[in-house]
């Protein structure tokens, strides 16, 4: 089941690395386990309860956005959107990555249409005339909530396909460095971990000097590309961290490498999450007590270089033709 939510301007609202949530039954927890939380800049959550959820950036309350949730019918949120219904672009895409997710069920979708229109996207917002705008640009149909991150269900891999979760970006960036940078993320996770990785992804669409290009029909393509992720080692907030990626998308694979020439080296592209709000404009786990929000979004990038060292995606090697 998914729900659509209309964000109204006058409601306050929510936006790699990492902290998260025990279990909740088969999903992620998102309880807090502590008493007098002190919290000045969480999510409004009277119209939409799922942005108190840790994943949540702070929603842009500009009246032209709306929040998409995707819901799996086990009841499991898959991941949730913000979509910009003036520019026709998502903001950003949000997730969680835990154990009751982290298992290999099924294989990646391949269907007709491959990357469905979203159900939920209501035919009252505009979106490209009805045909997909990515066809003929030259880029890739580029995942925010990646497909390999949903091997759980085909459900749920399945609805990593829909054009509300996709951004325009090249081969050499896509099947590159970006999914190095996946790998590196869900690498955190095993199917017997008992740590939770919340997840918000995006590419820059709001700042014009962020903007590779605006193609004929609309279509914004991000400079820029983001990860946020917040780790919450095993079933208590006493031990969690944060870490970001941001790094610009280029046509050109000349991206750093290791000294083998096997991997990309990902540490330049890390910041901490002050830096990346600075970078991005938004609010990110805006919903963590404003202690725990403070200790963890401030250490600097080497500290973050040090603690989540070795900065390669252990699963994944460059291809010969450098992508």
């Amino acid at each position: 089941m998914v729900y659509q939510y209309h964000l109204l301007s006058n409601k306050t609202a929510l936006l790699l690395l990492i902290l998260c949530a025990s279990l909740l039954s088969a999903c992620g927890d998102d309880n807090d386990d502590t008493v007098n939380i002190v919290n000045n800049n969480r999510n409004d959550v009277s119209t939409y309860p799922e942005a108190a959820r840790k994943e949540f950036p702070k929603l842009k309350d500009n009246g032209n956005n709306i929040v998409i949730v995707h819901y799996t019918s086990n009841g499991e949120i898959n991941y949730s959107v913000e979509w910009d219904v003036e520019k026709q672009s998502q903001r950003w895409s949000c997730y969680q990555i835990y154990a009751g997710n982290r298992s290999s069920n099924t294989s990646r979708y391949y269907g007709n249409p491959q990357y469905p229109f979203d159900p939920e996207l209501s035919s009252e917002i505009p979106y490209f005339g009805g045909d997909d705008p990515f066809k003929g640009s030259g880029f890739d149909h580029g995942h925010i909530c990646p497909s390999a991150d949903r091997l759980n269900s085909a459900e749920a891999n399945y609805q990593t396909f829909f054009l509300t979760n996709m951004q325009p970006q090249y081969n050499a960036f896509n099947a590159g460095v970006w999914a190095h940078m996946e790998d590196y993320m869900r690498s955190k996770i095993t199917k017997s971990s008992e740590d939770t990785l919340f997840i918000c992804k995006g590419g820059t669409i709001d700042n014009e000097s962020q903007i590779l290009m605006h193609r004929s029909n609309g279509l914004i393509v991000p400079k820029y590309f983001f990860m946020a992720a917040l780790l919450k080692r095993s079933k208590d907030w006493s031990n969690v961290g944060a870490l970001g990626f941001f790094i610009e998308q280029r046509k050109v694979d000349n991206y750093a490498r290791t000294s083998e020439d096997t991997k990309y080296d990902l540490s330049p592209h890390v910041v901490n999450i002050n830096e990346l709000e600075r970078l991005t404009g938004l609010d990110f786990f805006c919903n963590l007590p404003d202690d725990i929000e403070e200790l963890v979004e401030g250490k600097s990038a080497d500290f973050l270089r040090s603690v989540w060292g070795p900065m390669v995606a252990p699963n994944l090697t460059i291809q010969k033709n450098g992508n």
